[in-house]
């Protein structure tokens, strides 16, 4: 799959039922060495493009259990959801 084939779907928390942002607001964090995803990178707040002060929501790729045409499902089972925040 590539990149542009991921940009544009949601993403979506399985166990919470919540919508985190869509791919193309999201950056992606890639193992230098390897080529590989490591994480989606989620900004919490926008404002007319423009990012605000707030905090980011770190997905490791093994939380991934679904990419479908229009979403991307998660199930994150740590203990606040999303502990890796920036």
């Amino acid at each position: 799959m590539r990149l542009s084939e991921l940009s544009g779907k949601e993403i979506v928390d399985m166990k919470r039922a919540e919508r985190l942002g869509i791919l193309g607001q999201t950056d992606l964090e890639i193992d230098e060495t390897t080529g590989h995803i490591k994480a989606f990178i989620i900004p919490t707040i926008k404002w007319f493009g423009f990012k605000r002060q707030g905090t980011d929501i770190r997905v490791p790729w093994h939380h991934i259990k679904k990419i479908g045409a229009d979403m991307i499902i998660i199930d994150v089972h740590e203990d606040p959801p999303y502990a890796n925040r920036k």
